[in-house]
This record gives C-alpha cells, sequence and structure tokens, in this order.
C-alpha cells in the first residue's frame, strides 16, 4: 500500500521491458487501452504512481480512490496524480479506450499541475463523457498519436499544449456530469485499506523486524486523506476508533512474541514502536493486568 510506482515499473508491469526515456523534456507517451482490458485484463495494484495520467475509458469499471469509489458506466475521461492512490477494477468490462502517462518534468516551466482542479489531491478527477466531449477527447487523443508519431522539431510543446486541451475541457465541463459518490460504500473502502495496511505491518519476525506505522496519522497519511476522515470511517464501520483498532493489533502481536519468541522483552518493545521499553511493559499491563515478563512466564 505504501509501494509508489515509478514509470519504469509501470512499463516493467505493463510491456515487460523499459523504453528508453527522454533525458531533457521528461517522459511522455500515449497508448491504446486495447492490450489491457477485456480478456487482456490483469490484476492492477492499488498504490500512488510518481507519474500522471490520462485516460478514456469506454465500458464498465469501478474506480477507488484513498475516500472515493466511483461506478463508470459509458465514457469517461479520468485523471490521476502521484498524491493520490488508486486502481480501476473489472477493467474485463472495458471495450475500448486509450490513455497517455507523463511526469513532472515533461511540463517543467509550462505551468504547475497542481494548480488545476483535475489534478488536485481532493479536486474532481473522472468525468462521464456525453457524445459531444467524447468526439472533443477521441480528436485530442488522435492529435496525441499523430504528433508524438510525427518528426516535427517542437511535437513535445504541441503534446503539452494538448494534455491542457483535455484539463479545461474537463474543467469547464457541466457539473451535473460528475459521478457521484456512494459515502458508506466510501467508508467500507477506507475500511478495508486501513485493515489491509495495517496487516501488512505484521508478523513482526527476522526478516520484518519492525512496524513502520504506528499511529492513525502514520495510516492516514499512507491513504492519502485526512486523519479526521480516517476516524469518521474506521467509527462508522467497526464502532471503534482508529487507535483502538491498531491497539488490537498490536496487542495481538505483542502475546504472540512474548509466547512464541525468544526476543528479550526491549527487543519485542523497539519492535512494536515503542520508544521505550517502559511504555509498552505499561501497553501490556493495562491490557493484560501483567507485565510481560509475568505473561511471559505463564505456562
Amino acid at each position: 500500500m505504501s509501494h509508489i510506482e515509478e514509470i519504469e515499473q509501470f512499463y516493467q508491469r505493463t510491456l515487460g521491458h523499459i523504453p528508453n526515456r527522454l533525458a531533457d523534456t521528461g517522459h511522455f507517451n500515449v497508448f491504446r487501452l486495447e492490450p489491457y482490458i477485456g480478456e487482456n485484463a490483469k490484476p492492477v495494484p492499488y498504490v500512488r504512481r510518481n507519474y500522471y495520467k490520462v485516460m478514456m475509458v469506454e465500458g464498465e469499471g469501478i474506480v477507488h480512490y484513498a475516500d472515493r469509489i466511483v461506478k463508470v458506466n459509458g465514457v469517461a475521461l479520468s485523471f490521476s496524480n502521484p498524491q493520490i492512490p488508486y486502481k480501476w477494477n473489472r477493467t474485463d468490462l472495458i471495450t475500448r479506450g486509450c490513455f497517455c502517462i507523463f511526469n513532472d518534468a515533461f511540463f517543467q516551466n509550462f505551468g504547475s499541475l497542481q494548480n488545476y482542479e483535475v489534478f488536485h489531491p481532493i479536486g474532481q478527477h473522472i468525468f462521464h463523457l456525453d457524445q459531444q466531449h467524447k468526439e472533443k477527447v477521441e480528436e485530442i487523443f488522435y492529435q496525441l498519436f499523430s504528433t508524438i508519431e510525427s518528426d516535427y522539431q517542437h511535437k513535445y510543446d504541441l503534446l503539452r499544449i494538448k494534455i491542457f486541451d483535455l484539463v479545461h475541457l474537463a474543467q469547464q465541463m457541466d457539473k451535473t456530469q460528475i459521478p457521484k459518490l456512494s459515502v458508506s460504500t466510501a467508508a467500507e473502502r477506507i475500511a478495508n485499506l486501513f485493515m489491509e495496511l495495517l496487516e501488512r505491518q505484521f508478523p513482526i519476525d527476522e526478516d520484518h523486524r519492525e512496524i513502520k506505522l504506528r499511529s492513525p496519522s502514520d495510516y492516514a497519511d499512507q491513504l492519502n486523506i485526512h486523519v479526521n476522515h480516517l476516524n469518521k470511517s474506521i467509527k462508522t464501520i467497526t464502532q471503534k476508533t482508529t487507535s483502538q483498532v491498531i491497539s488490537e493489533r498490536m496487542l495481538l502481536e505483542a502475546k504472540k512474541l512474548l509466547k512464541q519468541s525468544d526476543w528479550n522483552v526491549s527487543d519485542i518493545a523497539y519492535a512494536l514502536g515503542f520508544g521505550e521499553p517502559g511504555h509498552f511493559s505499561y501497553f501490556v499491563k493495562k491490557n493484560l493486568g501483567k507485565s510481560p515478563k509475568a505473561y511471559r512466564s505463564e505456562g
């Protein structure tokens, strides 16, 4: 969950090899979706990507963002940025489409992408397209394909202009065409992502000697949402606070390590993220009614 996919990893995952990078102008490329959808669909990881992506899809699908779930049915235009983890589910139901990817360096000295709502972490990122907008988007992507394959000296400047055409088209669209968010489903999604991320901290063993995330804020940062949003979602789904859920899982791991490992109490305390062994001892005694050594010595 905390992994960030680089452009090189995208190419390795999709093409099986890494093409030559653009040394001075950053990186830009454009693709058709057909090799990656339908019968060719492969699982897509839910991670942040260290690059931008603009995509037009036709068909059905479900998009998961850090705090949103959007159902697509028809034609949609989506904008992804490095600040937001995301994935598309049911790509086997998408019939056609195309997308382009690029990094920050490609737009260096050409304006800040973060100033546009479609690339802002809390902005709108998916737009349903009517027939008129579909035709406009298709024409822009056609120009992207033809431009990148051309020998035009300033083709990368022209590619940047075409990306801004897509951005401005989306931001000028009627807001009623924006897919609606299911709040209850979003809370479930956040809770599931949190629980998955929590479980990835364990088990503690010789190959994984310490947890990386300790507090609700740590988890919220990894999920790219505000900690209050995380707390509200966890409370809605589990009827417990985020801190309670973390503590319960920490206690379960502490009990296992005390009974099944030969690590001393200090090693266990540090592995579980306690700055001082005394804090760990207080935590165990508060929850189990006895000290770590006393719990370990029990039959």
